[in-house]
């Protein structure tokens, strides 16, 4: 059984920077493509970022150049290096686990406030 957990939420201003880290248990990480979600108020969870087993990312439009994900496959944590923020990037943060065999698997969430 996977357990993902996340740290390093909290409330910063706009233009401002905060650093998600996301541990995973487990010794099936470095196989597994591991994602960024967020979760807008009232709206409905959208993807972030991704990075796959090697090393190869993609991001949301609205992110491209101000976000960053990466690994370390020796500590078994993905992060997500967030800079020049905005408001509209207020939301729950999740953090993603997809196996090599497809098995999904999701932190308990993380809350990230922009003020303006």
């Amino acid at each position: 059984q996977v357990q993902l957990v996340e740290s390093g939420g909290g409330l910063v201003q706009a233009g401002g920077s905060l650093r998600l880290s996301c541990a995973a248990s487990g010794s099936i990480f470095r196989l597994s493509a591991m994602a960024w979600y967020r979760q807008p108020p009232g709206k409905q969870r959208e993807l972030v970022a991704r990075i796959i087993s090697d090393g190869r990312t993609n991001y949301a439009d609205s992110v491209k150049g101000r976000f960053t994900i990466s690994r370390d496959n020796g500590k078994n944590t993905v992060y997500l290096q967030m800079n020049s923020l905005k408001p509209e990037d207020t939301g729950v943060y999740y953090c993603n686990q997809v196996t090599a065999w497809g098995t999904d698997y999701w932190g308990q969430g993380t809350q990230v406030t922009v003020s303006s």
